[in-house]
């Protein structure tokens, strides 16, 4: 059974930073991308990055301030945050397992976490 834990949300002030974790089990994903999506209080999810070990992706929102890594060898995506923002306030989830090239589609991952929350106090 395939599942991805996330870890490292939590409260932190605006212009501050965190950094997410994600572990992956049940199933080598060395060669699948890996990514994090996020949900904000009342709103659709949001694609975040993604990693294809080719390539790495950000919506315009994130991209200089969020960076997503995934060390060799390992089952792991990280999302590290800087310059955080009120508007990043959401639940943050990890995917794998994408099976299309439209990798800013939550439906086309077959595994996801359930998630950790990030507040951004203003």
């Amino acid at each position: 059974q395939v599942q991805l834990v996330e870890s490292g949300g939590g409260l932190v002030e605006a212009g501050g930073s965190l950094r997410l974790s994600c572990v992956a089990s049940g199933r080598d994903f060395n060669t699948d991308a890996m990514g994090w999506f996020r949900q904000p209080p009342g709103r659709e999810f949001e694609f975040v990055a993604t990693d294809t070990w080719s390539e790495r992706f950000y919506t315009d929102a994130v991209d200089g301030r969020f960076k997503i890594s995934r060390p060799n060898g390992e089952n792991r995506v990280y999302l590290e945050m800087t310059n955080l923002k009120p508007e990043d306030t959401a639940v943050y989830h990890c995917a794998a397992g994408l099976h299309s090239p439209d990798y800013y589609i939550p439906n086309n991952y077959n595994y996801w976490g359930q998630g950790t929350e990030v507040t951004v106090s203003s």
